[in-house]
Formats: structure tokens, sequence, C-alpha cells
């Protein structure tokens, strides 16, 4: 389960996720300056710190490195919210809060969700029951 990403980790991966396409220290650095004053050796050691945990995969071009995400960012998010979920001793009552504070949005994210879940085959028939295609 991954950690959830620090402040400015989460801004640099928020941009290269965005972008979703090989991107240098350099780019990312002209971004943020557009919003804050940082320097090169801050985002350089942040890129590289994402590589080692495993968040960035990178290639060397030259005397720099092109650095593209590993997994997506609704991936990420997905495992945040299992890691929360996990935690509790009453999935039900959780997921019944976590319902209970969405906004209409939200509520309307799920049905879709829900949607594309079960046109991929997978049926929510009963509580503990969760049928793939091959388990029917």
């Amino acid at each position: 389960m991954p950690r959830p990403l620090g402040e400015l980790e989460d801004v640099v991966m928020t941009r290269v996720w965005q972008w979703n396409r090989p991107v240098t220290v350099r780019e990312v650095l002209e971004d943020l300056r557009t919003d804050r004053s940082i320097a090169y050796t801050t985002v350089m050691t942040v890129m590289d710190n994402l590589h080692q945990k495993g968040w960035l995969r990178r290639e060397q071009e030259g005397r720099a490195y092109r650095y593209e995400p590993v997994s997506t960012r609704a991936a990420y998010s997905a495992a945040l919210m299992n890691e929360a979920w996990s935690y509790s001793d009453n999935p039900a009552a959780t997921l019944v809060e976590f319902y209970g504070r969405m906004t209409p949005e939200q509520v309307e994210a799920v049905r879709d969700a829900l949607r594309v879940v079960q046109l991929s085959g997978v049926h929510l028939d009963a509580p503990g029951e969760m049928r793939g295609p091959s388990e029917r």
C-alpha cells in the first residue's frame, strides 16, 4: 500500500499525471515556477525520491532523465481509499458514513463506476458475494 504523497510530491505527480508523457525535471520546474519559487535541485530531489519509491520510472536521455508515472492517479487514489477502509472494524458502517458525506457529484460518480464494473462482468449480488465473468 502506498503511503500518501507529501505535499510537494503530490504537486509534482499531479503534473506528471496530467501531462501523461515522459517529462524532464526542467519541464516540471518551469511549470512549478508559475505558482511558486522553487529550486531546480528541490524538484530533482523530489522526482528522484518518487523514482526510488516506485512512483516514477526514468530513462536517461543525454545528461538528463525523462520521468513517467508507473501508475495512474486513479490507481493511487483507489489504493489510499482501500487502505483507509481496511482500518475499519465495521466496513459497512464506514461505507454508510462515507456515502453520507458525498456531494451529489460524487454520488453520481459512484453510480457511474458501478455501471462500468457491471459492464465489465462483475456483479454485486448480495453482501459478501461478488462474481466475475468466470464465476457464473
